[in-house]
């Protein structure tokens, strides 16, 4: 998708100040420090004209996939699920180690691996899940879709996502930790997140983050206690430094049971 630089700034409205003072907008929106204002007089050539306009925009914005699901997201036609994994992706080095909080069936599990395996068998996904399961589910993906190498890389621990510090070894720093909230889809939907537990586990985050590290939290409202435990989580992001934290969500308006993906940023 080729966006224009008006039509970009008319969708993301940042000015150049509020990037260069934001590592986590500049990592996620690839704007260049030193991009030049479009020429005014273009060579007779209309096409040529365009063809260079369009190549230095390509040049100074790459597709990475991650604009293609924004404009997807607020056109509707992507869900906030998508745009988090690319979001992810954009943080997350081979190598980093990682915790996914709520592991549900697995699937962010195995994107998270796929995001950090390397050659040398350095990179480590811990998950997490109160339900058996939930982690067998889990453990089943992981079996049928890696091979032996990849598989000893991922840790699943039958825990709550609040005894996050117990499986992390002391000196270890995180990337990335990821939650996906509410109940298990498929499983009981009586068994859910509930605030208190969240908020623990956020602390614990916190705790755990490295630099330039994103905690990553999908809140479902539409189910009994969803909205309580998001409120929650807004209350809880709200509350952290902005001196070392960068905090956003990504919320459809007139959607109002739709998921709602809450990032926290360490500078």
């Amino acid at each position: 998708m080729f966006l224009s630089l008006r039509s970009y700034s008319q969708f993301i409205s940042i000015n150049r100040q509020t990037l260069n003072n934001s590592p986590f907008l500049m990592n996620l929106i690839p704007f260049p420090r030193n991009c030049s204002i479009l020429p005014r007089r273009c060579p007779r050539s209309h096409s040529f004209c365009t063809k260079s306009l369009v190549q230095s925009h390509q040049d100074a914005f790459p597709l990475s996939g991650l604009e293609d699901a924004l404009m997807g997201y607020i056109t509707g036609k992507k869900k906030a699920t998508e745009l988090a994994h690319l979001i992810w992706q954009r943080i997350v080095q081979k190598g980093d180690y990682v915790v996914d909080a709520t592991c549900g069936n697995g699937y962010d599990t195995l994107a998270l691996l796929k995001m950090v395996a390397d050659e040398s068998g350095k990179g480590r996904v811990y998950g997490m899940d109160i339900q058996s399961c939930a982690l067998k589910n889990t453990s089943s993906l992981l079996d049928e879709s890696l091979n032996t190498n990849e598989r000893e890389l991922v840790e699943l621990f039958h825990l709550c996502h609040s005894r996050m510090e117990d499986v992390i070894s002391e000196g270890i720093f995180l990337r990335l930790v990821v939650f996906n909230l509410g109940y298990l889809p498929g499983g009981d939907k009586a068994i859910i997140t509930v605030p208190e537990k969240t908020s623990q586990a956020l602390e614990s985050a916190c705790r755990l983050m490295g630099p330039g590290g994103l905690i990553s939290v999908m809140v479902y409202v539409g189910h009994p206690g969803g909205r309580e435990e998001y409120e929650t989580i807004q209350s809880f992001a709200s509350g952290l430094p902005s001196e070392s934290w960068v905090c956003c969500k990504f919320e459809m308006l007139n959607r109002p049971l739709a998921p709602v993906l809450v990032l926290l940023f360490k500078k």
